[in-house]
């Protein structure tokens, strides 16, 4: 099981880079520490894997375009492939650790052309509007679902047949959520023209946030209008295009400034927020510190661990 203590996305699209994730066998499971994320947050994203999850310790809230859902230990949930979302902690006084299946659905099924992905697969991934099924602990059904969860990530990876019986474990929550998700498929709607728009103009942000980027540029991008562009980003992201800009670039200054040498300038030059002045504002305003004192504490912190 990898342990994850950040998010990184593929600049080329977008998407989560999932650190070990392989062709032959796509399927990760990993340990998220989120109390150890930037913001104690992941930021808005997207993946064409599943996400089947169990909340460890700590309350988790998750923001997808149509809804807030929270999750306290115990419970757990089921993110449909390609749905933008992202996640906060909400409690600082305990971690909040979660324990996550990413794979992809063709692995249940044996691929797109079969038989099992028409009839089990494809309805359910295909169904757009179908962001998250939360699970708790309070229903029976949902509290037995929730134990094979936990139990698929107790299986070793060592183990003769490890692959068939992690696969035959999966199939079995996936038709339990499948069973859950069955009476709302047919009343759905199609967001796809929708969430195209808006990760287009998040790729965008993401391919040229080092750069001044205007509204009509990143409207521009997507073939849309200004007003609709705001709109797309306070529906969906509930925050403007120009608050996800500076989010998405005191991201990337973060991570220059755990990471590299580079002086505080140079770090707000190249992460597109303009003079140190302007960059240390934004930054006290989003962490409470300035962006040396950030920097000393992940280095600090980064040094104890390595002791």
């Amino acid at each position: 099981m990898k342990i994850i203590r950040s998010i990184q996305l593929m600049e080329k699209d977008g998407e989560e880079l999932l650190p070990g994730f392989s062709p032959d066998f796509p399927y990760i499971a990993t340990r998220a520490e989120l109390d150890q994320y930037i913001y104690s947050s992941a930021p808005w994203h997207w993946h064409p894997t599943a996400e089947i999850f169990y909340m460890a310790s700590g309350t988790l809230e998750y923001t997808t375009p149509n809804g807030k859902w929270l999750f306290p230990a115990g419970s757990g949930g089921f993110v449909n492939s390609n749905v933008i979302h992202t996640s906060r902690v909400l409690t600082s006084e305990e971690s909040a650790v979660q324990l996550l299946h990413l794979f992809e659905p063709e692995l249940l099924s044996g691929g797109q052309g079969t038989r099992m992905y028409g009839k089990y697969i494809r309805p359910l991934t295909s169904a757009s509007e179908i962001e998250m099924i939360p699970l708790s602990p309070d229903d029976p059904a949902q509290a037995e679902l929730l134990q094979m969860i936990r139990s698929a990530f107790e299986l070793n990876e060592d183990s003769w047949g490890y692959e068939f019986s992690l696969r035959q474990q999966l199939t079995d929550i996936w038709l339990r959520i499948f069973d859950l998700a069955r009476p709302a498929i047919p009343q759905q709607n199609k967001r796809d023209v929708t969430d195209e728009k808006l990760k287009t103009m998040m790729l965008y942000i993401h391919a040229h946030y080092p750069e001044p980027i205007s509204v009509e540029q990143l409207a521009g991008a997507a073939h849309i209008s200004k007003r609709v562009c705001y709109r797309l980003f306070q529906e969906n992201l509930h925050m403007t295009p120009l608050e996800y800009m500076t989010s998405h670039r005191l991201r990337k200054a973060c991570r220059r400034l755990t990471g590299t040498n580079e002086s505080i300038t140079e770090i707000a030059y190249h992460c597109g927020l303009g003079s140190a002045s302007y960059f240390g504002k934004k930054f006290r305003e989003q962490f409470d510190c300035t962006p040396a004192q950030y920097r000393k504490k992940w280095h600090d912190r980064d040094k104890s661990e390595q002791h």
